[in-house]
């Protein structure tokens, strides 16, 4: 059975959204039964900016690997993309697409037992990281229908083996906690939660995520932060609190580092680019 399609409203990790969204279109589709236990979408990205000066799209990436079928002046082929933990900017110009698979936290690692901290911030073309996709991104790429490429990667994957991962259990409930729990802002708090000790934690991310527990934490706490921001929450006081900071300066100097503008700045220009009328 498929997994239903992501919301197409929901934006977060994407950096002002609304002016990237006037450069390029997303689509997303549900899993296959294939890696339903392994991935959350599948994503597409067009764009043709011929003519037109090129974009810098940005995004605060999810602890996640994506396996990715792409076409572009850039780059062709398909390619294994590890944990980006910086911003990631990518060049939008000219004619071009990219075809994801974004796999859950750990999912990567689990179904191909893979040490995933190896292409932490880095990324290696498919047929090196499973030799046996060697052709897959033609036949991806050679098909126009979202739909059909979908198939095409489903087969690919099923029937590969794979065994029941305890660890990769354990750090799925993890990871959904962190994620979904606004009180779980400290490592400590997840090590007493669920009764891990902190090395072994450490470990279990590393290998299954690609990065730490901590960095993890506050990279789902910026992914709020941007996404309230970029819908009208600019009370950064209250904001912070929210959040779990230790107060707003150090909301802001965070957000500041790791984003390139400070908060106000961010939610004036979101502001300003919902204020300007889309060209038809």
């Amino acid at each position: 059975m498929m997994t239903a399609a992501p919301d197409p409203g929901d934006v977060k990790g994407i950096l002002h959204p609304e002016e990237q969204a006037r450069h390029r279109s997303l689509n997303r589709l549900g899993v296959g039964p294939a890696l339903a236990e392994f991935a959350d979408r599948y994503w597409v990205v067009r764009w043709d900016l011929r003519g037109r000066p090129s974009y810098s799209a940005q995004v605060l990436s999810f602890p996640c690997v994506n396996v990715t079928f792409e076409r572009s002046t850039i780059r062709t082929g398909g390619f294994v993309t590890g944990v980006c933990t910086t911003k990631y900017v990518r060049e939008l110009a000219g004619e071009g697409e990219t075809f994801g698979i974004r796999f859950a936290p750990g999912g990567f690692g689990a179904f191909t037992g893979m040490d995933v901290g190896a292409l932490r911030d880095d990324s290696a073309p498919l047929r090196a990281v499973l030799p046996e996709a060697a052709g897959l991104a033609d036949r991806v790429l050679a098909e126009q229908s979202d739909e059909r490429r979908r198939d095409i990667v489903e087969e690919f994957f099923a029937g590969r083996g794979r065994t029941d991962d305890p660890h990769y259990a354990l750090v799925t409930r993890i990871v959904t906690a962190m994620a979904n729990d606004p009180e779980l802002t400290r490592v400590d708090q997840v090590t007493d939660r669920f009764a891990v000790p902190i090395r072994t934690l450490q470990r279990l991310f590393r290998r299954y995520v690609g990065a730490g527990p901590k960095w993890v934490l506050c990279r789902f706490r910026l992914q709020d932060a941007a996404d309230l921001l970029a819908h009208g929450r600019p009370d950064l006081a209250v904001l912070a609190a929210q959040l779990g900071y230790f107060d707003q300066a150090h909301f802001s100097r965070e957000f500041t580092a790791e984003i390139g503008m400070s908060p106000t700045e961010y939610a004036r220009s979101a502001q300003a680019v919902s204020a300007v009328p889309t060209a038809r």
